[in-house]
């Protein structure tokens, strides 16, 4: 993670491990991606482990009512989303995850999924801290440029805000918001700096 502004407004740009979770085994079992926010699919996809999977790593709906593993997921994603109320720790810790323990349905899936979502996690996790380690002066002046930019205009200070980027692999170019200050943008978008400014500015406008 990283964080950008002053006393007077923040933005934080992460690419968390829980959403990489959580995205990972959305795919992996096959649910819906049409509840809001529908995310895209991952890119690249997760691919499922060859050997060692249980009957319990099949289908959705040979699991339990898909809406309600669907009901179960998007609570689960919510929590990770959170960046103020979520735990330092990972929200799904092997081997128990205590976390779905009221939500038997999905911890099945996670008990089965796990291994497999987590090694996709780790590979995406390392490429996006390779990234930010490359071009940490472009994407920190993507961020206080566009700030600045808007002072200028309002010949004034920005007041307070604050907003919490998550960045991650998904299938189309995009954003979206996912709570009050924060919004999921896809890696393809923060890694074009001039696609992220133009999609930063009337954000940046809307908050200062």
């Amino acid at each position: 993670m990283f964080v950008e502004g002053t006393l007077r407004w923040q933005v934080t740009e992460d690419c968390p491990w829980d959403l990489l979770i959580a995205l990972a085994l959305r795919d992996l079992v096959g649910l819906d991606n049409t509840r809001e926010p529908a995310l895209p699919r991952v890119s690249p996809a997760v691919v499922p482990a060859l050997h060692g999977a249980s009957e319990r790593s099949g289908p959705a709906a040979t699991l339990a009512a898909k809406d309600v593993l669907e009901t179960q997921w998007h609570a689960l994603f919510e929590r990770a989303a959170d960046r103020e109320h979520r735990p330092i720790t990972p929200l799904l810790q092997p081997p128990h995850f205590a976390a779905l323990d009221r939500a038997i349905e999905l911890q099945d899936i996670v008990l089965a999924q796990h291994e497999t979502a987590a090694r996709w996690a780790r590979e995406r996790r390392a490429e996006y801290a390779r990234a930010s380690i490359e071009h940490h002066a472009t994407r920190a002046a993507d961020i206080v440029d566009v700030v600045h930019d808007r002072e200028h205009d309002l010949r004034r200070q920005a007041g307070y805000f604050r907003l919490d980027i998550d960045v991650l692999p998904l299938a189309e170019r995009g954003a979206w918001i996912v709570g009050p200050h924060t919004v999921v943008v896809s890696t393809s978008l923060r890694d074009d700096s001039q696609a992220f400014r133009d999609w930063f500015r009337p954000l940046v406008a809307a908050l200062v």
